[in-house]
Parts: C-alpha cells; sequence; structure tokens
C-alpha cells in the first residue's frame, strides 16, 4: 500500500522535496550572512540600551536593500501564503477523486487492508508537505527582527495578516486543512477538475474570513483611551459645508493589531461634526485646525490586540485548522467506507 501511495504521487512528491531542497539551499547560504548582520547591529543587546527601535529599523532597512535576503524573505512569505492552497488542490484534491474517475478504487479497496487503513496512508505520506513548509519558515522569522514582544520592525507587523499566515505554526494548520478540505472535496464531488476549483474557492473564502471576523474574536480585544493629541493626527477629511469631519490619529502601541481607532466627544460619542471653522478654511494654517481641534477636549479610543498575543493566536488559529482537518478527514474515512467497490 505504502508503495502503491508512492507510485501514484511519486511527481508532486519529488516537486515539493526539489523545491523545499532549493529554499534549504538558499537559507543555508544566506543564513550566516543574516546571523552576522544581526549581530553586528546590536540587536542581541538593545533591551540593555534601550535603542532596539532604532536598531531594528536599521536591520530591516538593510535586510530589505539586500538583494537577495530581500528577495528571499518576499519570496518566504509568497510560499507560505500560496503552499496551503497549493496542496489542497493538486494533492488533496486529486487523491480519492483520481482513484473514482480512473476505477483503480475497485483494486485499491479491495485489497487486504482496510479503506480506512488505505486512506490514512496516503493523508499521513502527503501530509508530510505541510509540516516541511512550516519547518523552512522558521529560519525566516528568526532573521525578520521581530520580537516577541514590545512591537516589531516598521511595516513588518507580524500580527498583519500577510505575515501571520507565512510565520509559526498556523501554516500547518492552513495545509492540513486546505489538502483535507481537498479530499473532501473529491469525494464530494468525484470529477478532479471542478473538485480542484471548488476546492480553491472554498480555502480562498476561508483565508479571506479568518482574519477579517474570526482572527479579531478568539481573544477579547484590549482597549486604550487617552485624550487626543492634536500633534499626532494623521488623517483628516471634511464635507464642504463644514458639518461633517472625521479626524485619525496615529496610534502608539508598536506591534499591536489595531482593530479600531476611534474619535470620541468628551461625551463618549464618535465625533463627526461640525468641523472648526479652521479646518473648513482653505488660506488657515493645519496647525490652526490642530489647535481649534485640541481645544475640543476630543478622547481618542484604541481597539487593538497586543503584540505579545502572537503566540496564542497562532496556537489557536494553528489548533482550529487542525480541528476542522480531523474532522473533515474523518468525514471521508466514513463516506469511503460506505461506497461500494
Amino acid at each position: 500500500m505504502t508503495w502503491l501511495t508512492w507510485r501514484q504521487f511519486r511527481a508532486q512528491a519529488i516537486v515539493a522535496a526539489a523545491a523545499l531542497a532549493v529554499v534549504a539551499i538558499a537559507l543555508a547560504v544566506t543564513g550566516p550572512h543574516l546571523a552576522g548582520l544581526y549581530a553586528s547591529n546590536g540587536l542581541a543587546t538593545c533591551q540593555a540600551h534601550g535603542n532596539c527601535e532604532t536598531l531594528k529599523t536599521s536591520f530591516m532597512d538593510q535586510v530589505k536593500s539586500s538583494t537577495p535576503d530581500g528577495r528571499l524573505f518576499a519570496l518566504g512569505i509568497g510560499l507560505l501564503l500560496a503552499a496551503p492552497a497549493l496542496v489542497g488542490v493538486f494533492w488533496g484534491a486529486p487523491l480519492v477523486t483520481r482513484e473514482i474517475e480512473a476505477g483503480t478504487f475497485r483494486l485499491a479497496w479491495t485489497q487486504s487492508v482496510t479503506r480506512a487503513r488505505w486512506l490514512a496512508v496516503k493523508l499521513g505520506l502527503i501530509g508530510l508537505a505541510s509540516i516541511m513548509v512550516g519547518w523552512w519558515a522558521s529560519p525566516l522569522d528568526r532573521v525578520t527582527g521581530l520580537p516577541d514582544r514590545g512591537g516589531a520592525a516598521p511595516g513588518f507587523n507580524r500580527l498583519a495578516p500577510a505575515l501571520f499566515a507565512s510565520r509559526g505554526v498556523a501554516p500547518i494548520g492552513y495545509a492540513a486543512f486546505a489538502f483535507a478540505l481537498g479530499v473532501t472535496v473529491g469525494v464530494l464531488i468525484r470529477r478532479t477538475v471542478p473538485a480542484m476549483a471548488v476546492t480553491l474557492a472554498l480555502f480562498a473564502a476561508v483565508q479571506v474570513v479568518m482574519p477579517l471576523w474570526v482572527r479579531p474574536h478568539l481573544i477579547p480585544p484590549s482597549h486604550a483611551a487617552t485624550a487626543l493629541d492634536p500633534a499626532t493626527i494623521i488623517a483628516m477629511s471634511t464635507s464642504a459645508d463644514g458639518r461633517f469631519i472625521n479626524v485619525g490619529a496615529a496610534v502608539d502601541l508598536p506591534g499591536a493589531w489595531i482593530l479600531d481607532n476611534q474619535t470620541l466627544t468628551p461625551g463618549g460619542r464618535v465625533f463627526t461634526g461640525p468641523a472648526p471653522a479652521a479646518c473648513v478654511s482653505n488660506n488657515a494654517p493645519f496647525s490652526e485646525c490642530q489647535a481649534a481641534l485640541g481645544r475640543l477636549d476630543l478622547r481618542q479610543l484604541v481597539t487593538y490586540q497586543p503584540a505579545g498575543r502572537y503566540w496564542v493566536f497562532q496556537w489557536y488559529e494553528a489548533g482550529i485548522f487542525l480541528v476542522l482537518a480531523g474532522a473533515l478527514c474523518g468525514c471521508c474515512a466514513w463516506l469511503i467506507r460506505r461506497r461500494a467497490p
């Protein structure tokens, strides 16, 4: 049975192994340079000197300006974002569907092994790809200069959707779920190409729903309410008649995932106007508008997830997708056991 599984999926296995070998070689070549850059930058002792933010910014600028390092960093993110979908579409969806279309399930399911074992062997062998994907991402995470707490280098907030989905243990859960989803869709549709298309559409929908509507509520968010500092206003828009105004101020929460940033009146309502005359006038400098807004005693309410919750979110999300993958595998086993040979 193991030999049969290898013969059927050796092409995918060889391609995956070759791709991972290329990535491993690239990491081995660039790793010493990045490690030396990290050490020479002084990040290892920055906490004692209180200059971590400056050194992190300098380190990331150097990484991005280095052509091999910058491209490898971007390539790593892209591969980790695409890999789970590729596993589901090209490995999961054809797994059972190809057997049904070719009629080979009659051979596979009438052997001395049970159908559940037949499925478990394929899931075990091909599911190794998801573990490998998570493995090679860990060296990239160590050289990005993103700490476990206290924020992240500018432009590299690891709680942001793109970086979060390409780091830590979450991609392993994504890949396992995508694979199980592909197998399930294949069992139900029984046509390879339609199953691949449906798998891709469903997985893409899940990857949109998760960061927008599910992830923010896995842990109750924190809130920070402070007096609005007019000097931190970075965005403002007003209606032509000045009846409405929208004010946005910068947030000083390094590495946090900002869910909402509101400007409130002293009474606790969202400030929408009317706009001070200085903010509507075409001749008044922006400093006068800032001063006028400062006299309104406005407050800033920020809803956010702290940077220190990164690994909690990673394990929560990986666990959710692994449980879903297990449920889908159980569903597949049940469906296959019911199918007459």
